[in-house]
This record gives C-alpha cells, structure tokens and sequence, in this order.
C-alpha cells in the first residue's frame, strides 16, 4: 500500500484539517524531526495554499481546526496546533489552544515550527512598562480614554481580558470595555 493510500484510509478520504473531500495531496508537515515515522498528512489544496502562503490565510477557514485538534494523529495534532498559534490574534484561537492536550514530544514537534518562523521580522505588543502582551492576555488602562465615535469613556484602572493583538502594528490592541470592542493604544495599558 503507498503512502497516499494508507493516507486515505486513515482520514477516509477527506482532508485531515478541514475535512474537504476534494483535490487531496499529501502534505510533509515541515520541521519534523528524524525520529518520526509519519510526517505527513492528507489534505485539501485550500488548506495547502493557506498553509504555504500566509497572505492567503482566511481565518474563517480554519474554524475546522475545533474538531481536527482532537485528531488522535501526532501530525495532524502538529498542523492544528501550529495553525492555531498563528492565529492567535484573532481571538477564538487562543481558546481553542487554551483547550488542546498534546503530548510532550508532539508540543515539541510543534513549536520546532514555530520557532524558526519567530526568528524572522515579528511584530512585539509591549505595554507602558515594557512587558510584552501576547494574545488572550489581561491588561489594565493606565488613563482615562475617549473612545471614538462613541460617547463612552474607558475609565483608568479597567481590566481589559483577553485582548487580541493588532497583527500589523505593534502599538495597538483590540479588546472589550463595556461590552464594546475597541482599539487601545499598548502605552495607554499595563499587563496584570
């Protein structure tokens, strides 16, 4: 039996991500160590394009991963979880990473992904006092804010949870004050 067979058989012919049915490949998920033996996954060419070229990401598209975390397969497991860190910024990834359980090795797996990415041009949220706000954190407002647009005013000393990081500019931060989503400045805030 080939590789893409026994592939098939093991996801019954879908896409082990997002479940599509249609122009299945076989995916080597990248940065693997030696010592694993199956490295690779089946999947969609929507997710492969997603996968390969970040630009093209529609985080929509990757809801799927709320059933495909639970896959009992290592590399499937690997691809979730390294989607979702991508993600993270969006808000509901960050819970569904909260959630997940993988193995020691298998989290290792994943974030040999990761790291290497970090190491490229990566945007860093840091409050007034220089710590750094990664998403799901909780922060404190530092001064009064007049929110835009609107007759509401942040008040100082509000706890804001978890915030969701503006992936494009390090000095901005989306999070809830009242029930309503708004931008805050990072120097106008302290994480708790």
């Amino acid at each position: 039996m080939t590789l893409e067979q026994s592939l098939k058989q093991r996801s019954d012919s879908s896409c082990e991500l997002c479940g599509n049915k249609e122009t299945l490949k076989v995916y080597e998920i990248p940065n693997s160590p030696e010592q694993v033996l199956l490295k690779e996954i089946l999947i969609c060419d929507i997710c492969h394009t997603q996968l390969e070229d970040p630009e093209k990401t529609e985080p929509n598209h990757w809801r799927c991963l709320n059933d495909s975390m639970w896959s009992t397969v290592p590399a499937v497991q690997v691809m979730a979880w390294r989607m979702l860190n991508r993600l993270r910024s969006e808000g509901w990834p960050q819970d569904l990473l909260d959630m997940m359980y993988m193995e020691d090795e298998v989290k290792e797996w994943a974030k040999a992904g990761i790291q290497e990415k970090k190491a490229e041009n990566v945007i860093v949220h840091k409050d007034s006092n220089g710590a750094i706000i990664e998403a799901g954190d909780t922060v404190v407002l530092t001064k009064d804010l007049n929110v835009k647009g609107s007759s509401l005013t942040a008040k100082r000393g509000a706890a804001v949870r978890r915030v969701s990081l503006v992936h494009d500019n390090a000095e901005q931060i989306e999070g809830k004050v009242e029930g309503q989503q708004i931008v805050i400045l990072t120097k106008f805030v302290k994480k708790v």
